[in-house]
């Protein structure tokens, strides 16, 4: 009899086309309406009805009520990990769902990746962390350095808030554009929630693309600069 966790139900809620859609546009970060995603699956608000309630009792999304609306959000970072590697799988396999075009190119610069800071902008920030001694990296576990800690306090980052949660400080993710290393985990999303506050970048709609305000690129660099 074999034993462990069995990866097809999960596999076979994250298998089907409208299902795929509907979490790919939920790793924009946002919570989504059910009416939203049926837009993003292609389906008819009945059918995404359905697919929501398997993908919410598989574990993969979770709904929050808030008056009237229902709202979906993926559940946690373990999930949007999952999704982001098949991402990159299906990236290097070449099964793309639309032709690379300017839309393409502004998501490879800076995108969501969950709750995290994705693209070229996020490959560059977390190769200068490294090259500076904020954060230390043998290739299988990355850590911030004690000289790291310091430099993201004086930068505003609460580590000893970050510490309390389960979630690992620092993750490495492999950019399914660039090919190389972001910085995820607890520190990554916090990068990303500060770039929204201070307005230096924004969400483009439902998608995971974000975009730079006038002269936010240049003030994340700064923020980022040891």
């Amino acid at each position: 009899m074999k034993e462990g966790p069995d990866i097809s139900l999960p596999a076979a809620m994250m298998g089907d086309p409208a299902r795929a859609n509907m979490l790919m546009a939920l790793m924009s970060g946002m919570h989504l309406t059910a009416t939203e995603l049926a837009n993003e699956a292609g389906v008819t608000p009945a059918t995404a009805s359905v697919h929501l309630a398997k993908l919410s009792a598989s574990g993969l999304i979770t709904p929050t009520k808030q008056g009237r609306h229902k709202y979906f959000c993926i559940t946690d970072a373990d999930v949007a990990h999952a999704i982001e590697a098949l991402v990159i799988v299906a990236s290097r396999a070449g099964h793309m769902r639309t032709k690379p075009g300017p839309k393409n190119e502004a998501m490879r610069t800076a995108r969501s990746c969950y709750d995290h800071l994705a693209g070229k902008t996020a490959v560059t920030l977390f190769e200068t962390w490294l090259e500076s001694g904020v954060l230390a990296w043998d290739r299988e576990t990355i850590t911030l350095t004690e000289s790291g800690r310091v430099f993201l306090k004086t930068r505003g980052i609460d580590l000893d808030a970050l510490e309390k949660n389960k979630r690992p400080l620092c993750r490495s993710c492999i950019d399914w554009s660039e090919r190389r290393h972001h910085l995820g985990g607890a520190v990554g999303a916090a990068v990303l929630t500060r770039a929204l506050k201070e307005g230096w970048v924004t969400r483009d709609g439902t998608s995971r693309t974000l975009s730079f305000e006038q002269d936010g690129e240049l003030a994340l660099a700064n923020w980022c600069q040891t």
